[in-house]
């Protein structure tokens, strides 16, 4: 690898803020932000919206829309678009 063209790859921790979950991991993003962490040390902080802890696929917390309810809406509504007479 060339010296000095790759971003430096460092521990980070990112804050989850929908579930207030954190977590350590390695990444090349960095932040001005950091926080002490359980270890003593301090790292970079990263806010995300949404991580696997909070997102609804993960979490098994889907939300399930009434589809049946707008399809039947939309067929009443263009039951005769296209027919002549």
């Amino acid at each position: 690898m060339k010296s000095e063209i790759h971003p430096k790859y460092e521990a980070v921790v990112f804050n989850d803020l929908a579930s207030g979950t954190k977590f350590l991991t390695r990444s090349t993003v960095s932040s001005d932000k950091t926080i002490e962490w359980e270890d003593g040390n301090t790292y970079p902080v990263i806010d995300v919206e949404i991580s696997s802890e909070s997102h609804p696929f993960y979490t098994g917390k889907q939300r399930i829309m009434d589809s049946a309810g707008r399809v039947e809406r939309f067929n009443a509504r263009f039951k005769n678009f296209g027919k002549k007479g």
